[in-house]
C-alpha cells in the first residue's frame, strides 16, 4: 500500500456508480455490534448444548479461538489486505479491499469491515474450524466454544481498529496500539500488521528497526 496517495479529505471517495453497491461500503461500529452480538449469542448457546461440554472447555476452547483470531488477523492483514497486485485489474481490486482506506484513513464510516466482506469471511473460518473441529479432530464440543472466541476477537479488532483512527487513547497498551498502528500507515505501510496485537509483528519481525 505504499504507493497509495494519501487524501485527508474526510468526504469518502466513491466506489461505485450504483448506490447500492456503494451503501454496502460504509458501516458504523454500532452496526457491527448489532450484527455480531447476537451471532456470538446463538455460537455460545450452540455450543452450551453439545453432551459434552463444561465449563473448562468453554473457557478453554474461547480462549483457543481468540488466539487463533490473532495469527488470522496478522496473516489476512499481511498477505490478503495488502496483497501486491501485478494488473490494472488486481490494482483496482486492491483499492476496493483494502486500499481505500490507507487512501483515507479517517472516513469513519470505512473503518470496520463491512458485513459484505466479514460474513462470507466469517462463513469461510467457520468452515474451517468445522473440518478441523468435527472432521478432523473428532472435537466436537470444542468447535463451537473455539468459533465464538475467534469471533469475539475479530469483534474486538474491529473496534480497536476504529478507536485508533478516532480516539485519543493517550495511556498504557492502548497508547502503543494507536502508536504502532499509526505508523502502520504514515510511516511504515509494508510493516506492522497487528492491529488488536503486535505479538506476531514480533514473530514474524515485521516491526521496523526504527523505535
Amino acid at each position: 500500500m505504499s504507493h497509495v496517495e494519501l487524501n485527508h479529505d474526510e468526504q469518502p471517495i466513491r466506489l461505485f456508480k450504483s448506490n447500492f453497491m456503494e451503501f454496502f461500503t460504509h458501516i458504523s461500529p454500532i452496526a457491527i455490534l448489532v450484527i455480531w452480538i447476537p451471532i456470538l449469542a446463538v455460537c455460545f448457546w450452540l455450543g452450551s448444548l453439545h453432551p459434552k461440554s463444561n465449563w473448562t472447555i468453554t473457557l478453554v476452547g474461547f480462549l483457543i479461538g481468540l488466539f487463533i483470531w490473532t495469527f488470522s488477523e496478522y496473516i489476512l492483514h499481511r498477505y490478503l489486505f495488502h496483497f501486491k497486485p501485478h494488473n490494472d485489474w488486481q490494482e483496482r481490486v486492491a483499492f476496493l479491499f483494502h486500499g481505500v482506506h490507507h487512501a483515507q484513513p479517517k472516513v469513519k464510516t470505512r473503518l470496520v469491515m463491512p458485513p459484505a466482506v466479514s460474513i462470507p469471511l466469517a462463513a469461510l473460518f467457520y468452515g474451517i474450524f468445522y473440518i478441523v473441529f468435527e472432521m478432523i479432530l473428532s472435537a466436537g464440543h470444542w468447535m463451537y466454544p473455539a468459533f465464538t472466541g475467534f469471533l469475539t476477537g475479530y469483534l474486538i479488532y474491529d473496534l480497536i481498529h476504529y478507536a485508533t483512527h478516532h480516539f485519543p487513547m493517550r495511556k498504557g497498551i492502548w497508547k502503543q496500539l494507536k502508536r504502532l498502528h499509526m505508523q502502520h500507515h504514515y510511516k511504515y505501510p509494508d510493516q506492522l500488521f497487528g492491529v488488536s496485537s503486535p505479538v506476531w509483528d514480533y514473530v514474524f519481525s515485521t516491526l521496523p528497526r526504527e523505535k
